[in-house]
């Protein structure tokens, strides 16, 4: 029972649901109460990326969207216990001494809750669940902080991005070899998000959030600790997965490489930390190697797992779990058959005479499966 726990808990925060949850529109006029009179400013988009930033992440409109948000995820609780359930009470009564500890820079976010989850592959996850409280907080940043970074974010870059898919990168990447493009330069980090530099992190955010109470507090969810079997440890590096900012922060960091590959004027995708590059030669592609860990290495203070980077054809190589194969002349996606097999197993499921659920209920999720995949 508490592998099946352990595994759900997986999925809800397994990268493809990170995206499907960017697509949720949560619907109703559910309101935060103890929030109501938060103020409505700083809605003006030519202030932006100025000093008023708190205002907007604090307004009513956007902290009751980040306690739908949350409240719709549903996930465990943190270390302090509270639950989801729970939290609509403790915002009522809470709700205004909240705002006011953010306004004024004194709200101290507690520790995650360390969740160790079992890889598919072997090997185990490890999560960092915030509590409750400090979700909200995380999602309301999120939110705001989103479509400034919407707006620079490349083209090339598809994980934890609102209407983008692992299969449009994918599809990229076939137009690239398709294109003349037959190596692969395959980029792996080593323990991504357990290894984000903080101080080069909050250097990036800077340049573009002005308001310094915004750093500030991001700056104390990076470093506000993990509880590992009742034990407080110090968090000096990462950005835990679990948390709703931190998939926007990994993007933020590794826009960097992005941009330095687009200078370039090299062929990429990336997803999350997955990043392949597509290049016309073994010789520019080893080039390419050596250089761009330098880059990663040197300049974002993270570290390239050298035994699993590679060089070779695409078509020996899978991103995101596909492959290529070659037909009349052109390359081709292959889906891996286990997805499919869920896929079809899940189709079956939905349509089968015994299920009891609503046609309503039925419809809504056939489209979450089949065009949401």
């Amino acid at each position: 029972m508490k592998d099946t726990k352990k595994y759900d808990e997986s999925r809800q925060l397994h990268k493809e649901d990170s995206l499907r949850e960017n697509k949720v529109e949560l619907k109703g006029n559910v309101e935060v109460h103890s929030i109501s009179h938060m103020s409505e400013e700083g809605r003006n988009d030519v202030n932006r990326y100025g000093n008023d930033l708190l205002e907007q992440v604090l307004s009513r409109d956007n902290m009751n969207k980040a306690y739908k948000r949350v409240k719709a995820n549903k996930r465990s609780h943190g270390i302090d216990g509270l639950t989801v359930d729970e939290l609509l009470q403790h915002l009522k009564e809470h709700g205004q001494e909240l705002r006011q500890s953010l306004l004024e820079n004194r709200y101290r976010p507690q520790a995650v809750r360390r969740v160790e989850i079992p890889k598919p592959e072997g090997g185990i996850r490890l999560l960092g669940i915030p509590t409750v409280v400090d979700r909200v907080a995380q999602q309301a940043i999120s939110q705001v902080l989103i479509p400034i970074y919407e707006k620079k974010f490349s083209d090339n870059s598809y994980g934890f991005r609102p209407l983008r898919s692992a299969k449009q990168a994918v599809e990229k990447c076939m137009r690239y070899i398709n294109a003349g493009d037959t190596w692969t330069v395959n980029i792996d980090l080593s323990k991504y998000f357990d290894t984000i530099n903080h101080d080069k992190l909050i250097k990036i955010l800077s340049e573009d959030i002005k308001d310094s109470r915004v750093i500030s507090l991001i700056r104390k969810y990076l470093q506000s600790g993990v509880m590992i079997n009742g034990v407080l440890m110090n968090t000096e590096e990462g950005a835990p997965q679990g948390g709703p900012l931190s998939p926007l922060l990994s993007n933020v960091m590794l826009h960097e490489l992005d941009v330095e590959l687009t200078t370039r004027g090299l062929n990429f995708c990336r997803y999350a930390d997955d990043a392949n590059i597509y290049v016309k030669s073994e010789k520019l592609a080893n080039r390419v190697m050596k250089s761009i860990t330098r880059f990663i290495e040197e300049k974002l203070k993270l570290k390239v797992n050298k035994e699993k980077s590679t060089v070779d054809r695409p078509w020996k190589l899978k991103f995101l779990g596909f492959s290529f194969y070659q037909a009349k002349g052109e390359y081709r996606i292959r889906v891996p058959q286990k997805p499919m097999n869920k896929f079809k197993a899940k189709l079956k499921e939905l349509t089968s005479r015994s299920n009891a659920m609503s046609m309503e209920y039925r419809f809504m999720k056939l489209k979450q499966v089949i065009v949401d995949g």
